[in-house]
């Protein structure tokens, strides 16, 4: 079952409140419990808060996919007229500078890697500093798209074999402790976020 689609924009509030309403009435149809549901809706919660600063460049639309009791909450962000080739440079050196990549929280990340694939991170990659191995630590091949892709759950078994402070940071994320993967790549010209989550 695919819920309904719902339009994101950067310049209607509503819209993000139109997710979770979505989330809820898929909880409903798919029978969740209180905590199931409660679990849902949290995962739709971190997707809403790093939207806006995505949002102000693209278009966006979201949707839950569900099959019985296993969910994925998509996420399409296409790039607007407003990521000029200028913006993209203003993006990129932003995050060559660590500023961004520094960033803390999975989210953070999530959105960052979700940044670098719309602004064509891969031909850029060579001018990247150390600080954005997170995101060459989540990448690796997927059935969902036809190119390389960042996963959480890649990112998630490097940091568990290192035991180290990104271990540490994923321990204390929502999304991290309650979805099974999150996978962030390009579907022709737009960059896909999947949360998926099976109860």
């Amino acid at each position: 079952m695919k819920s309904d689609i719902c339009t994101l924009s950067a310049n209607d509030i509503e819209s993000l409140k139109k997710v979770l309403s979505e989330t809820e009435k898929t909880a409903v149809y798919a029978a969740l419990d209180k905590k199931q549901s409660g679990r849902l809706r949290l995962l739709a919660e971190e997707l809403v808060e790093m939207l806006p600063s995505l949002l102000a460049f693209t278009a966006g639309e979201f949707w839950i996919d569900c099959n019985g009791k296993n969910f994925e909450l998509h996420t399409t962000l296409t790039p607007n007229d407003s990521l000029t080739s200028e913006k993209r440079d203003e993006l990129l050196k932003v995050s060559s500078s660590g500023k961004n990549a520094a960033a803390t929280g999975i989210m953070a990340k999530i959105r960052l890697a979700a940044t670098f694939m719309l602004i064509d991170y891969e031909k850029n990659a060579a001018e990247m500093p150390a600080t954005t191995d997170f995101y060459h630590d989540g990448m690796g091949v997927n059935p969902y798209f036809p190119i390389s892709s960042w996963s959480l759950e890649n990112y998630r078994a490097k940091a568990k074999s290192e035991q180290g402070e990104k271990w540490d940071e994923l321990e204390k994320s929502i999304i991290a402790n309650i979805a099974d993967d999150v996978l962030v790549g390009v579907e022709g010209k737009k960059v896909e976020i999947i949360v998926k989550k099976a109860f």
